[in-house]
């Protein structure tokens, strides 16, 4: 019976971690094929799974590949994606384009850390390898660029560009490209370089009538004639787009472009008139925008101060200190919060998983007892029901043998005689047979019943062993003298009266033992006599005790 439950209760555990890990795979699945297109749907199904519960290594690279690629796809933070560190290392010798793709996010990971030099590394190393398929080492590509030109890395971006146009010529993403082109040139200080490219941008929006896109160009093209040294060109430029641009909102910083032009042209009045300009229409827009406006104009400020009273304040200067200083503790605080909340996120999963855990061993517990229990009560109710079956054999048994006892004996049978003798020894029987009422049949259920408390067994057996010897020339003695020591008492009792013709169920009867119990001491008896296993064994013992 233990070793039964012990089976339920591991079929139950294993049939629960299944089903578990086939559902998470299953998201998984779903969530992968969205990813990088809906990257916010495929985040909220990643909801469902918690990661502590992902005991499988394939599994576990599998949700921290997909969240990690939504995370890129939305333009998220990806401080938060440690695991990929994980995946990469998993797909190392298992799945090249996903080793490739887990190496992507992990730089990106790094990347996003504050580990720029490591990220680059990295990508590189990734895009240099052999048989690096086309789409992966696009993305790579992509990445790398990306990275590159938040470190202004402008010599080695433009080469990664350049090899990125050979490979992805997809028009729209051409133009893409030569855009992110143009402004490595400018990081690198090939101005000329990044001009011409400009002008094919300009030109193309034109053709193509993206009147907003142009705009946006010439308004690029402003700073870059600024930058060479253009700067009569940069003023022209940019009062052609106050006059013509629609929905203008960069006005502010077309204003400061002229500020700054005219200053470098020693026009201290107009560059002072300019940043007045500017400071009106700055008030406009966004919290962010005035603030990266300001971080620029102080430095204006401080040198039209420095013109006009031939001094530069420290208060100025600090102000200004401060303003970059505030926005760097600003920016380490974020990565921290960063880092903070990924860790939280991880605490989070562990207590959630600890609660599903405790939640799902309880059902499974309940779900345990009370399979226990019904099987409990299935067993009870059968052995219930067959005791009363047997009980009333037992009774009808006792009822034919209290029915034999008023038949007419005949003397010359030995056999009956015995039976006889036998049931005369049966306490009860007689008192039954001369009064079989309801009541003294019921006498006889309780009676034949196995766990009986009357006092004292149904026969002197002592009496019977000399009868079965007078009858079957000592068949009793010549047994118990033979194999007293190998056969109990129990046993004996049962060949004797196997001996004497009696079934197995009156030998319950009159034994007070199930019919089951008997069959069990038969074969107890045969296997110690060593009594072949289709030999009769009071055919065995005649024919043993007889020589």
């Amino acid at each position: 019976m233990k070793k039964f439950l012990w089976i339920v209760i591991i079929i139950a555990v294993g049939i629960v971690s299944c089903s578990r890990s086939e559902h998470n795979k299953l998201i998984l699945t779903e969530a992968g094929s969205v990813a990088a297109i809906y990257p916010d749907s495929a985040l909220k199904m990643l909801d469902i799974i918690d990661p502590a519960d992902l005991h499988e290594d394939s599994l576990k690279a599998a949700y921290a590949l997909t969240v990690a690629t939504a995370h890129k796809a939305a333009k998220t933070s990806m401080v938060s994606d440690s695991l990929t560190g994980y995946a990469f290392d998993y797909y190392r010798d298992k799945d090249f384009e996903r080793f490739l793709q887990a190496g992507d996010l992990y730089a990106l990971h790094r990347f996003w850390l504050g580990e720029g030099n490591a990220a680059l590394a990295l990508l590189d190393s990734l895009i240099t390898l052999p048989d690096v398929p086309l789409n992966s080492k696009i993305e790579l590509l992509r990445s790398r660029i990306g990275v590159g030109g938040q470190l202004v890395d402008g010599i080695r971006n433009i080469a990664a560009i350049r090899q990125l146009m050979q490979i992805d010529t997809v028009k729209d993403k051409q133009l893409k490209y030569k855009r992110q082109l143009y402004l490595n040139y400018t990081f690198i200080g090939k101005n000329d370089s990044a001009l011409v490219l400009l002008d094919e941008l300009i030109d193309d929006a034109y053709r193509r009538k993206l009147t907003n896109l142009q705009f946006e160009y010439q308004y690029e093209k402003v700073s870059v004639l600024e930058e060479a040294g253009m700067y009569s060109e940069s003023n022209q430029l940019a009062d052609y787009i106050i006059d013509n641009a629609p929905e203008n909102s960069a006005l502010h910083f077309l204003h400061f472009c002229k500020a700054l032009n005219f200053l470098n042209l020693g026009d201290f009045k107009n560059a002072s008139e300019q940043l007045v300009v500017a400071d009106k229409y700055v008030a406009e827009v966004s919290p962010e925008e005035r603030q990266y406006y300001e971080s620029l104009a102080g430095h204006i400020r401080n040198i039209l101060d420095f013109h006009n009273e031939g001094r530069i304040k420290i208060i100025s200067v600090a102000e200004l200190s401060n303003k970059q200083r505030d926005r760097w503790f600003r920016d380490n605080n974020t990565r921290y919060e960063q880092k903070q909340n990924a860790l939280k996120a991880e605490n989070r999963a562990l207590e959630f998983k600890a609660q599903s855990e405790r939640k799902t061993y309880i059902i499974v517990i309940i779900s345990l007892v009370a399979f226990i229990i019904t099987l409990g009560g299935i067993w009870l109710f059968q052995k219930r029901k067959r005791k009363m079956v047997e009980a009333e054999e037992r009774a009808d048994t006792l009822q034919k043998m209290v029915d034999e006892l008023h038949k007419p004996a005949a003397p010359s049978d030995s056999q009956e005689a015995l039976r006889r003798a036998m049931l005369q020894q049966l306490n009860i029987i007689k008192m039954v047979a001369e009064t079989p009422t309801e009541q003294n049949r019921e006498m006889l259920r309780k009676i034949s019943s196995v766990d009986s408390n009357a006092d004292g067994p149904l026969v002197n057996w002592a009496n019977m062993y000399e009868i079965i010897d007078s009858l079957y020339s000592g068949f009793h003695s010549k047994l118990h003298s033979s194999y007293g020591d190998k056969l109990s008492e129990k046993e004996e009792q049962v060949i004797m009266l196997l001996a004497a013709d009696f079934s197995a169920k009156e030998i319950s009867v009159i034994t007070s033992q199930s019919t089951a119990s008997v069959y069990v001491r038969k074969s107890s008896a045969k296997k110690k006599l060593g009594v072949p296993e289709k030999q009769d064994v009071i055919a065995f013992l005649r024919g043993d005790l007889s020589r």
